[in-house]
């Protein structure tokens, strides 16, 4: 099944459908921001050619996501365990956070295996409760919350009545991680923060919520390795996941605030980490939509007001 799903992946990189154009503009911001920081300007032929292969790479990454969503049923505790791994500065930290009794935000983006990450939450850190968004197709959305059921995690569905106090309450009242994918959000709940040499709007709840509650914020960036050894043999494939995790967020330095500013400087904050651990492995980013401000129809955008388009005028890109 691996085989079809690579296959696929391929021949929609080829025809350049399925995403694989606006998936190529983004990745142009990330390739073009990382030259001017190194290079001090941007070699036009350079980066066509490293963002067509990085596409082509990120079409497979994606592809595999949904291979691994829809098997994961099939797959025993040692294959999925032996399928990701922790680490990175906030590993220590937020294992120490859930022996205390402390519960954990964690913001991240469409990188990656997200489900396994949760699994592995679940068993290495505490019990997970996340958000799903709520689909127009009740079938589409039953299998996916299925999927992440089996894996352990609570879910709660986007829409619900007062689904950030509800998420707060659980964090208040038992140990728990609250992974929320929080890289987009265009409605008027989004806040714009700076990425990339350009602007995107992401999800206010990682920060919302660490600042109500104070419990510490931190960023995940997953990406595949290459497996070897028994640890390959465990899995059963040739790739897994490393859940690379930054943080905490010290949330109570931005207590002196007014609230929105300081909903503005922690999304800020979790965003310039997320955005480094994007640079590194930009293959395993799975955005296939419009994100960053010069692609966004700004008609549609709710409360996109002039202070918006003055941070994108003033991003180093500009």
């Amino acid at each position: 099944m691996r085989g079809f799903f690579t296959c696929a992946a391929d021949i929609a990189w080829v025809f350049r459908v399925g995403g694989v154009r606006q998936l190529e503009r983004n990745l142009t911001h990330v390739f073009a921001s990382e030259m001017r920081r190194s290079h001090g300007s941007v070699d036009n032929r350079e980066l066509r050619r490293r963002v067509r292969h990085c596409s082509r790479q990120g079409m497979r990454s994606y592809f595999a996501y949904f291979c691994e969503a829809m098997t994961v049923g099939a797959r025993s505790e040692q294959q999925l365990r032996a399928r990701i791994r922790g680490t990175g500065s906030g590993f220590d930290s937020i294992v120490r956070d859930a022996r205390q009794g402390v519960s954990s935000l964690i913001a991240m983006g469409h990188q990656g295996n997200w489900d396994y990450a949760g699994y592995w939450a679940r068993l290495e850190v505490a019990p997970v409760v996340t958000v799903a968004e709520r689909l127009a197709n009740d079938e589409l959305l039953h299998t996916f919350v299925d999927i992440r059921e089996r894996l352990g995690m609570r879910i709660l569905l986007t829409g619900q009545h007062d689904l950030t106090g509800r998420l707060r309450n659980v964090l208040l009242d038992s140990t728990v991680v609250v992974p929320l994918l929080a890289d987009r959000d265009l409605s008027r709940h989004g806040v714009f923060v700076h990425a990339f040499d350009s602007v995107i709007r992401v999800a206010r709840g990682p920060a919302a919520l660490a600042y109500d509650t104070g419990n510490p914020l931190y960023v995940v960036n997953l990406y595949r390795e290459k497996l070897s050894g028994r640890r390959e043999e465990q899995a059963g494939v040739p790739y897994g996941y490393v859940c690379e995790i930054s943080g905490p967020i010290d949330v109570h330095a931005f207590h002196d605030m007014p609230r929105q500013e300081a909903l503005h400087a922690i999304s800020q904050a979790w965003v310039d980490l997320w955005a480094q651990g994007i640079a590194a492995h930009p293959q395993d980013w799975h955005m296939l939509q419009p994100l960053f401000w010069e692609d966004l129809d700004h008609s549609r955008l709710q409360d996109a007001d002039e202070p918006c388009s003055r941070m994108a005028d003033n991003s180093p890109g500009q």
